[in-house]
């Protein structure tokens, strides 16, 4: 097949581009290079950097493509409280942009990586793909707002649309920026140093963490299963882990016996977080393979910014 991968370059990207290279297809990637890194993409994979709300050029790379995968977006929680207006361009104008495209070049099948932020708080656990959301962030109203439009563009043009509500994922590759980094590689970061945790509130919260070998293979699958179409689907480990006790995995992993501070006056954000993902199994044949305890030393085995 041939896959238009926007946003290939970033950590769910490249993992992505390179395992469709791999098995023999057909891989072109957008990406402006500002959070990824196309060096660690397959020589084979074609690499164009460039705008997502850039159509001409959308125009081009969307030629002869079976399926789109979209992954372009800023993606940080509290950046986006900063930032409102960029993320509604970049997640939202963007994700039109591309449609608009996708509409024009009759392409077969369009993939959105959402996130799981989209249902803030629930009264319930595990979530499911019905409850009623309530984005809490711009970050979440951007992908809520980004589902919509893929459904609603696909419908209108006979393009096939998938949303999958990526929930905490980690693994290889997972960039820890300066500000509001991810706390996966965050933890394993100051943990190898053995300087200082934080966990924000008390700990307690929780959060579903899935590896990133299992949510590639969601997403390879979701391209060529049938059925799914105009189908919002959670991808996560179904486990729900608190902070807390991510920390002792890592630093269990690690070996070092870092000093962990909580900071009681920053939220941890919602209280608990947790993804039903019956529904993928039902439609993707999904099944996460990697516990949390071993996704984290792989992690710290195959990532090489933190080899010692």
């Amino acid at each position: 097949m041939r896959f238009l991968i926007t946003g290939g370059a970033g950590f769910l990207g490249t993992a992505l581009s390179n395992r469709l290279a791999r098995q023999g297809h057909s891989v072109r990637v957008l990406d402006d290079a500002s959070a990824g890194d196309p060096t660690r993409l397959l020589p084979e994979v074609e690499f164009t950097q460039g705008d997502i709300n850039d159509k001409p050029l959308l125009w081009t790379l969307l030629q002869d493509v079976d399926c789109v995968y979209h992954l372009a977006a800023r993606v940080s929680v509290p950046e986006s409280q900063l930032f409102p207006r960029d993320y509604n361009l970049v997640n939202v104008g963007g994700t039109v942009t591309l449609m608009e495209a996708i509409r024009d070049t009759k392409v077969r099948r369009v993939v959105l990586a959402s996130s799981g932020a989209v249902y803030g708080e629930q009264d319930s656990i595990p979530y499911k793909e019905s409850a009623e959301v309530h984005p809490r962030s711009p970050y979440a109203v951007s992908k809520l707002a980004a589902e919509y439009y893929v459904r609603t563009l696909g419908a209108q043009c006979g393009v096939e649309a998938v949303c999958l509500r990526v929930f905490n994922a980690y693994g290889p590759g997972q960039r820890v920026p300066p500000f509001h980094p991810p706390v996966v590689p965050n933890f394993l970061k100051h943990a190898l140093t053995n300087g200082s945790i934080v966990l924000h509130g008390d700990g307690s919260q929780t959060r579903d963490y899935v590896f990133v070998d299992d949510v590639v293979n969601a997403m390879v699958t979701s391209a060529m299963a049938s059925a799914v179409d105009q189908q919002i689907i959670n991808i996560g480990s179904g486990v729900e882990t608190s902070v807390r006790e991510l920390a002792r995995l890592v630093v269990s992993a690690v070996g070092t016996k870092p000093e962990e501070i909580y900071n009681p006056h920053k939220s941890g954000g919602s209280d608990r977080m947790c993804a039903d993902i019956s529904k993928a199994y039902e439609l993707l044949n999904y099944l996460p393979l990697i516990p949390l305890e071993v996704g984290v030393r792989l992690t710290l085995e195959r990532d090489p910014q933190f080899q010692k």
